[in-house]
This record gives C-alpha cells, structure tokens and sequence, in this order.
C-alpha cells in the first residue's frame, strides 16, 4: 500500500515518505500540498519576486512532511507559530504533526473538538496556500490588464479571486514587474457583485480613494483599510448596487481568514496590509479584480497598448478638428453619460461645435487597464485640457470603450466623480458614528 501511494506522488527528486508517514497523512491537504511543493519551492520563478514568510515557512514544514523529516516539520511550524501566534491553520498543521506521531489519521485537520465548519475553512486556507506556487505568473508573462499607468499611480494591484492571491506591479518602462504578493480572502458568495448585501467582491477595475488607520476603526478591520471606488461608473450604468467595498485588514485575534469569508470585500493578514501600504496611493492606485488572472507576453501586452492608444489618438485628434461628425463616429451605440444616450450627446455635440472656430485637446496622465468584466472592454483615465475660441477647461476624466467589430468606441465618457466614503455592510451599527479619514505617513 505505501508503495502504490509513494508511486501517486510526485518525487520533485526526493526520497518518498518513511516511517509510516504516507498512510499517516496522504489522504489530506498535507498531501495536496505536498504535490505542489515543487512549483512552491520556486515560486520566486522568472519574475523575481517571492512569497512572504509565512507561506515560505508552511513550504518548509510541507517539505520537511514530503522528505520524512516529521520533527524537522514540527521545529518549523513552532518557529511559524512564535512568529505569527494568532495563524490557526498553523496551529491546525502542528496538532496533525504531533498527532502522527502516535496514530494514524485519516485526513486534514483531525481536531475533534473543533466545528467542522470551521475545519473545512481551514481546509480551504490550506489549499489556496499551497498553490500559491501555481498561481504566480508563468515565465516571460504579465497580467493582460495593465495597459499603462500613469505617473503618478506607480504601482497597481491585481487581484485574483479565484486563486486568493493579490499581486503589487510596478512598471518597469511599459513593461509590469511583480513586486510582492499576498494569500487575500474574499466575498462568502464568491464574486460577480450585482446588488446590496449579495456578500458577494466585484469585478472590475478600481481606484483606491483613501487610507483609515485601524486605530480608528472597529477590531474587524484589523491593521487598517484601504476603500475601493464601487461602484465605479460601469457599475453603475449596468444597475449594480451596494457600496463600501475595501481592501482591509482582519481581526487581531487571528491571522488570516478562510478563502471566502468576508461581505464582499478583500481581506488580507494585517502583517501583509503593513507591507502591501507603502506601494498604496490613495486616490491613485488601480485594483484590478478579476475572476482568474489571464497571462500574456510582454509583446502581446505591447501590441495590445499600442492598437488601442492610435484609437484614442485618433478620437482626440478629430475633437480638435472640429469636424463634429468624424468625432462622433467614435461613440458606441450604446452610449451613455449623465442623462444622455447617443442621440442626446449627438445633439449636445452638434450645438458646441457650431459656436467654436477652432478647439484644442491635450491629455496627459493617462492610464489604461483592460476590464475583466466584460471582453473587450477597456477603462481610461486621463487629465484632459480642452481650449477652445470661447471656452477651457482642464478636468480629469474617465472614459469606457469597447470594441465593435475591428474598431474601438465609447461606451462611457464624464467627469471623475470625487469619491464618498461609505462603511462595508459587516461594518459594526455601534461604531457607526463615522471613522475619520486620514493620510497615511
């Protein structure tokens, strides 16, 4: 019998399990990750950037667990634990490491004392940890999403639902770099947001719109939060309710929370809040969030920038032309902005540029991220100074385009809103008085 389950394994050039160990704990988690311990080993990988400590040390202890090493795993899940004491899935690993010891166990989590529940979150936890290793990016591969950032957003978050990781970019020319990344729980209900108390994490791109210290806020949040701007403008186009999603941080009694287990927002350890914080602007850094990261080439990546950046262009050069009818073959059928459809703006359209003799546009901080919420769907953000022979103005404005056919149009143009501050739903009724907002040092 050890002999077939050692063949079932994958070796990644290691001894098989010894000393009663496989029949002990290959039927669990343990054994799962133990599949993937090679893919975790390097999960440094081609981009250069590594897991934090925490799923460093679990690689370790499962390691350890895959070589038959057992007391060296205990020793590692203790120095795990003296250094994050409140990690239960931690605590969970240790009590099947010395249950081992002395009897067989039939799988992941054997604590009969504990609500099966609340097991099969830990369970859960276990399994997107130890395949954070597969969910990294494969070599020579960026996220299709991030276009361009502009100056002054520096750096970008992606978030993918469906693996509980985020990842932090930084731009290296137009090329992204991954600089960190972290485990991340969502919605109870998974994703796909549509109305108020659906439990469930949008899709789509947003911006962060401030820093609350966890000082001010309930023990909930833990280290602190960072509020996203849903519902953004798509969202609110396609009737989407519900507010006050945020990337924040967990209870202090604990480490981290179980792949699904929040109201819609995005939970991370406060340990990687604190280190997610510095490469967070608010009122600048983009959030991807996505159902399942879709990996490109940087030269598809490029291409990609490069067809879609002559589309604005050329929409921004035939506004200047004031030749009002070429501008408005840009817009989508389905056009909309304020109370407007198509046949409104057209009209407004036609009413402006008879009064100009001539008109002006330039756009400068511009950024560009493909939405995962729909194929096709692009969202651009840029400081625009419009002049014209009787009027200017310099406004920050965010535009939707889709492509129709071979050919980019605008599904959405305005203004950029200034954001409201508006609490989660599991935020607490007797600390509703409102938390002050605040910059970050």
């Amino acid at each position: 019998m050890r002999a077939g389950l050692t063949r079932l394994l994958p070796t990644c050039g290691i001894q098989p399990w010894r000393k009663g160990l496989i029949p002990v704990l290959a039927r669990g988690v343990l054994a799962v990750a133990a599949s993937v311990a090679c893919v975790a080993a390097v999960a440094a990988g081609p981009s250069g950037a590594s897991l934090l400590s925490a799923d460093e040390q679990l690689e370790r202890v499962i390691a350890d667990v895959r070589r038959g090493a057992l007391a060296s795993a205990t020793s590692e899940i203790d120095r795990l634990i003296a250094h994050y004491p409140n990690f239960r899935l931690a605590h969970l690993v240790r009590g099947d490491l010395l249950l081992a010891r002395v009897q067989p166990i039939a799988g992941f989590g054997n604590a009969s004392y504990a609500p099966n529940e609340r097991l099969e979150e830990l369970r859960a936890e276990a399994r997107a940890r130890m395949h954070a290793g597969r969910a990294l990016p494969p070599p020579n591969q960026v996220p299709r999403y991030l276009l361009k950032l502009d100056a002054r957003e520096r750096s970008a978050i992606v978030i993918d639902a469906g693996r509980s990781r985020v990842y932090v970019y930084q731009m290296e020319g137009s090329t992204p770099r991954l600089v960190r990344d972290f485990y991340s729980s969502i919605g109870k209900f998974g994703i796909g947001k549509e109305r108020e108390s659906d439990k469930k994490t949008p899709i789509g791109v947003y911006r962060v719109t401030s820093w609350l210290p966890g000082r001010k806020l309930p023990d909930l949040y833990g280290s602190g939060a960072f509020p996203l701007d849903y519902p953004n403008p798509r969202d609110r186009l396609l009737g989407r309710t519900g507010s006050g999603i945020w990337i924040h941080g967990v209870p202090s009694d604990t480490y981290a929370r179980a792949p699904q287990a929040s109201d819609g927002c995005v939970a991370l350890a406060n340990p990687d809040l604190e280190t997610l914080a510095p490469y967070v602007r608010p009122g600048a850094t983009p959030v991807v969030i996505t159902p399942r990261v879709e990996w490109v080439t940087p030269e598809a990546l490029q291409t990609d920038r490069e067809g879609f950046l002559v589309a604005l262009e050329t929409w921004r050069r035939d506004w200047e032309s004031n030749d009002v009818e070429r501008y408005l073959t840009h817009y989508a059928k389905t056009f909309r902005t304020g109370d407007k459809d198509l046949a409104g703006w057209k009209a407004h359209k036609r009413r402006v540029s008879a009064q100009k003799s001539w008109i002006k546009v330039s756009l400068s901080q511009l950024s560009v991220f493909r939405d995962p919420g729909a194929k096709d769907l692009v969202s651009v953000g840029f400081d625009q100074n419009y002049r014209s022979s009787n009027f200017s103005q310099r406004t920050r404005k965010r535009q939707y385009w889709v492509r129709e056919g071979a050919a980019w149009k605008i599904v959405y143009e305005a203004p950029v809103r200034a954001p409201v501050l508006v609490l989660p739903e599991s935020y607490p009724a007797r600390a509703r008085a409102g938390p002050e907002t605040a910059k970050r040092s």
